[in-house]
């Protein structure tokens, strides 16, 4: 019986019950010993001038070794932005003669203890001379007041042409309607805060450690940031306490990190408060979007545009780019015969945008989705036979949209049947009529979203998808793999194991999983973009498997015997002569004279794409705004499950995160850029007391691009969540007049809309 496909518990989880992780700030070794502790002086001013730093104060401080600004670290290369971006919005690591956000690092005050350094850091004079603060993404595009004078404007880069928009795509539409959304700006908010230590060498290299999610690529982000080469650059991943996009590469506080360390010859350490980590680590979604849709009164969707203002913050990041992959996945599952998009993201003075979990993805799914509902009220149909009627149909061959994306495989129409069958909504529709009848004060809402993404993706055309593995067996029986993916919660070291384990017979608890160390594992794509199984996974299963073959030889010159003669019996892990099973050889003592280890790479011929479709049912008390969220009922189709308690965890975690997007959480500035949501007590996101239990219901349509069947599944609940709930919430005030509410539905925001829908 195969493995694969069974809930195999997780091996990683008894040493987090127990002794715990090792976090960056719990790293010991020898080479940190004596390190000094690094603080920053964050700006608190939205946009300024600097006029000047004192550190003098500081420096007299109980504790302080030294203390250094912007000036001091002009020898580092400034940080350019990629092709696609306004090449003059370049920046300093550490900033210098001007501040763009509240939070961003002015200053660094080097202490001998970790306490020291709250205090010291206040010590520190800088004068500002203030500039107007630009939050506003309309004002921010209009260049009034520029961020960076060098580049003369906030737009930091174009998607696709406006003045090239079809102005005749809505003419044959019996209805259109339009209306512009916010996808809401959120914080990550991982259980650890981002971190580092950093140690040089005599050979003048650099040991880094940070928490991140592809040691191999913060490597080079690390070395670019300090002026290096990627081979003086050795970065050590220990245990990663949440990551979400955000922790994907290095950031400047981690080259300031390095960068102190060898300023003073001595190791350094840094690990960022929560009032730092929520106003100065990246941020997510913060898309404004106007969608126009237009169809025949039957329901038929014929024409579609999607424009979209990118908020990308004070800085040039990969949040800049998120449009890109937002315009790839803009008909979303649906068949619609016009559809176009255009998009540019804006520079403001606020925390830069980074990738969060889905990145691009779910924008494009939340504004199809609400379109999709926004067309069906307009013609008074059923959102659900609205989407029934418009999904593409059944395809296992390729089909090409047209924003470029290769869909592989889908079946749309009964991911939505399923999810619908398992929530009851026929019998959900009738409570609602009749609680409506009743007059009831807390309404009941039923949100529908289906959704299509790419998970897996890789540079194009000239870089494939593509991951490596090194699986070797040892003589004691046990085995170790390498992977060049990073597991901060996945499950990576069972379900890598369970790989290995099916095709060498070797148990999952004799399978140790290393990764995270670029000395051990130079190469490797980390894990990013749902990602890791299709790759990974497949790169473990294909080195095993050419492990076999290179044992196979060795066992038939121990046996005496023809290669094709041997058969590898994975129960017993031995090789055996066909017809003679008692001559045989154990795999394990094929090592014993010379290592049995193979090392390959797995490359896919495109980026896979999952789907799904969600039911969100909540009540809304009409009184106060109140909203809860009551079922949550999902299919997400990720091909072949190899693990279903790792699947589901995925599952459950996006789910939670989506819904927490659609009625809680959200990032606020106000006018002065001033940032009102720098703790916990301001922004609030689920527990799981806020949460019902998930209903998951199973449906899989393998992938032919890899030899498991695996589409990504760590994003797929954020996606269809949030506009499951977000369109839930509104459908329970349909009859009151409410047409669309913005996230988050806050009580306020939820009873403002109530009011303004009864005095219309």
């Amino acid at each position: 019986m195969s493995i694969l496909g069974t809930r195999v518990l997780r091996t990683e989880d008894p040493r987090f019950l127990t002794s715990g992780g090792v976090y960056t700030d719990d790293v010991v070794d020898e080479r940190l010993a004596g390190a000094c502790h690094v603080f920053f002086v964050r700006s608190p001013v939205a946009h300024a001038r600097i006029l000047g730093a004192d550190v003098s104060a500081a420096l007299s401080a109980p504790g302080v070794i030294a203390a250094f600004t912007g000036a001091d670290l002009a020898d580092l290369p400034a940080i350019r932005p990629g092709p696609m971006f306004n090449k003059q919005m370049t920046r300093p690591v550490l900033a210098a003669g001007k501040v763009r956000y509240v939070g961003e690092p002015v200053a660094v005050v080097v202490t001998e203890q970790a306490y020291q350094g709250e205090d010291a850091v206040e010590l520190v004079d800088v004068d500002y001379d203030l500039l107007p603060a630009v939050i506003d993404l309309a004002d921010a595009a209009a260049g009034d007041v520029v961020l960076y004078e060098d580049a003369g404007t906030n737009v930091a880069a174009v998607f696709g042409d406006p003045s090239a928009l079809d102005g005749h795509l809505f003419d044959d539409c019996e209805v259109v309607v339009t209306r512009t959304i916010l996808n809401q700006r959120v914080a990550p908010a991982p259980m650890e805060t981002r971190a580092a230590a950093a140690a040089w060498g005599e050979d003048g290299r650099v040991t880094a450690w940070i928490p991140n999610q592809g040691a191999q690529g913060t490597r080079g982000g690390l070395a670019r940031l300090l002026g290096l080469k990627p081979e003086q650059v050795h970065i050590i991943t220990p245990d990663v306490g949440g990551a979400f996009g955000a922790k994907f590469g290095a950031d400047p506080e981690h080259a300031v990190v390095a960068w102190v360390a060898r300023q003073l010859g001595r190791p350094a350490r840094w690990t960022e408060t929560r009032y730092e980590n929520l106003v100065a680590m990246t941020h997510g979604r913060a898309q404004q979007q106007t969608v126009t849709i237009g169809g025949r009164r039957d329901g038929t969707v014929l024409a579609y545009r999607l424009e979209v203002v990118q908020d990308a913050g004070a800085q040039v990041r990969i949040g800049a780019m998120l449009p890109f992959l937002t315009i790839l996945m803009t008909s979303g599952p649906y068949q619609i015969p016009r559809a176009e998009a255009v998009a540019k993201s804006v520079v403001t003075t606020t925390t830069p945008i980074g990738a969060y979990r889905g990145a691009g993805r779910p924008e494009a799914t939340a504004a199809i989705e609400r379109a999709m509902d926004l067309f069906a009220a307009e013609i008074g149909m059923d959102p659900a036979d609205v989407r029934r009627r418009n999904l593409l149909p059944p395809f296992t061959e390729p089909h090409r949209t047209k924003f470029g994306a290769l869909y592989d495989t889908g079946d749309y129409a009964a991911a939505l049947d399923k999810v619908l069958a398992a929530a009851g909504y026929d019998e959900l529709r009738k409570e609602q009529a009749e609680r409506r009848a009743r007059g009831d004060t807390v309404a009941l809402g039923i949100g529908v979203a289906s959704y299509v993404e790419i998970t897996g993706m890789g540079d194009g055309e000239e870089q494939p998808p593509q991951e490596n593995a090194t699986v070797e067996v040892h003589p004691d029986g046990t085995a170790t793999i390498l992977t060049g993916t990073s597991p901060h919660g996945q499950g990576h070291a069972t379900a890598w194991a369970m790989l290995a384990s099916e095709e060498l017979g070797i148990p999952v608890d004799k399978i140790t999983l290393k990764w995270g160390d670029t000395d051990l594992v130079p190469e490797g794509g980390g894990t990013g973009g749902s990602r890791s199984l299709q790759h990974g996974g497949s790169a473990v299963r294909q080195a095993a498997q050419e492990l076999i073959e290179v044992a196979r030889e060795r066992a038939a010159d121990e046996l005496e015997a023809s290669p094709a003669d041997l058969r590898f019996d994975v129960g017993r892990s031995a090789f055996e002569v066909a017809g003679d099973p008692e001559a045989s050889v154990p795999l394990a003592s094929l090592a014993e004279e010379e290592r049995l280890v193979v090392r390959t790479v797995f490359t896919a011929p495109g980026a896979t794409f999952p789907f799904g479709s969600h039911v969100a049912v909540v009540e809304v008390d009409t009184e106060t705004g109140k909203v809860v969220l009551r079922r949550m009922v999902t299919v997400d189709d990720a091909g072949f499950v190899l693990n279903p308690l790792l699947a589901e965890g995925q599952r459950h975690g996006g789910i939670a995160q989506g819904a927490a997007q659609a009625f809680v959480e959200e990032v606020v500035y106000d006018g002065d850029g001033n940032p009102l949501t720098a703790s916990f007590a301001d922004y609030p996101f689920l527990s799981a007391t806020e949460v019902p239990s998930f209903e998951l219901a199973d449906m899989q349509t393998l992938t032919t691009y890899n030899p498991l069947g695996v589409k990504g599944i760590g994003e797929a609940g954020s996606i269809g969540a949030t506009p499951a709930v977000q369109n839930a919430v509104i459908d329970a005030l349909s009859h009151l007049g409410v047409r669309h509410i913005d996230m988050p539905a806050s009580p306020q925001r939820v009873w403002q809309a109530i009011q303004a829908a009864r005095e219309a």
